[in-house]
C-alpha cells in the first residue's frame, strides 16, 4: 500500500467549494505515478524501455466530496497481476480516517512503439505487491452502450489534454464529458471505459444519452467509433 497526505486546494474546488471530479481522478492517477516513481519503475524508466501502463477501466465511487482546506489522505495498491493487465484500487480518506471515494481500475501494459499490449516482466509487478481488494461494489469493464444518443457538437483535442505518453490524458475524457452532464446531477458513481487513445490534432464527436438510472457520454471518432464511453450515477 502506498499514501501520502495532502489537503484541498483552492485550485481543486468548484463553485459549491468542495473537489471536482477531475481533482479527485488526478489525485488517483499521481497516488500511483508516485509510487511507481519511488520504487525506480516511474515514467523515466518505462519510457527508455518503450513500455507503459494504460488505463483500460475505471470504477470511481463518490461518498464525499471533501472540502476547500480539508486534510485529506490518498492511497493505492495493486489487487492482481494477470496477463496482459493489472487491477489497482486506490481511495481517499478524511482526517477521521472515513472514505471520501474509492476507485478500481484496470490497467493494460502497451508496448509503445506497437502501441499493442505485451506481458509485462517479473521486474515491471514485483515491487508493487498485491493485496486484498477493498470491499465495494464491483461492476464490470463493460459499460452498456445506450441505444438512443444525441449527437453533440465536436471539439478538436487541444495541447493540454495531451500526457507524456502523447495521448490524451484518462482524467481529460472525464473533463470533456462533465461538460454535457446536467447541472444538477450528483455524480455517486463514475465508470470510464477507454477504448482507443486520442492524440493532438483529433476531433472528438460526443454523444449524449440520459436514461433513468445513469447519463452515458461516448466520446467517439469521426466514425462514431468511441475514444471512451463514459457513465454516471447518481445511485448505486
Amino acid at each position: 500500500m502506498y499514501e501520502f497526505d495532502s489537503r484541498v486546494r483552492y485550485s481543486e474546488v468548484d463553485h459549491h467549494g468542495t473537489m471536482t471530479v477531475p481533482a479527485l481522478i488526478n489525485y488517483f492517477q499521481d497516488c500511483s505515478t508516485f509510487q511507481s516513481e519511488d520504487l525506480g519503475i516511474g515514467t523515466t524508466v518505462l519510457k527508455e524501455e518503450k513500455r507503459a501502463w494504460l488505463l483500460s477501466y475505471w470504477q470511481v465511487i463518490l461518498n464525499r466530496k471533501p472540502e476547500l482546506g480539508e486534510k485529506i489522505t490518498i492511497g493505492t495498491f495493486a489487487t492482481e497481476f494477470k496477463g496482459l493487465f493489472g487491477n489497482r484500487n486506490f481511495y481517499m480518506k478524511d482526517a477521521d480516517g472515513k472514505y471520501l471515494a474509492c476507485a478500481n481500475s484496470v490497467w493494460a501494459f502497451i508496448d509503445t512503439e506497437t502501441g499493442r499490449p505485451t506481458r509485462p516482466q517479473p521486474k515491471d509487478v514485483q515491487l508493487y505487491g498485491v493485496e486484498e481488494p477493498l470491499d465495494i461494489p464491483y461492476e464490470g469493464r463493460k459499460i452498456r452502450l445506450p441505444e438512443e444518443t444525441d449527437d453533440l457538437e465536436a471539439f478538436p483535442v487541444r495541447k493540454y489534454h495531451i500526457d507524456t505518453n502523447e495521448h490524451v490524458n484518462n482524467c481529460q475524457y472525464v473533463q470533456m464529458a462533465l461538460e454535457f452532464l446536467p447541472d444538477d446531477l450528483q455524480i455517486a458513481q463514475l465508470r470510464v471505459e477507454y477504448k482507443k487513445a486520442a492524440v493532438l490534432g483529433d476531433m472528438i464527436y460526443p454523444k449524449l444519452s440520459k436514461e433513468a438510472d445513469r447519463v452515458v457520454v461516448e466520446l467517439c471518432d469521426e466514425q462514431a467509433k468511441p475514444y471512451a464511453v463514459l457513465e454516471f450515477k447518481e445511485e448505486i
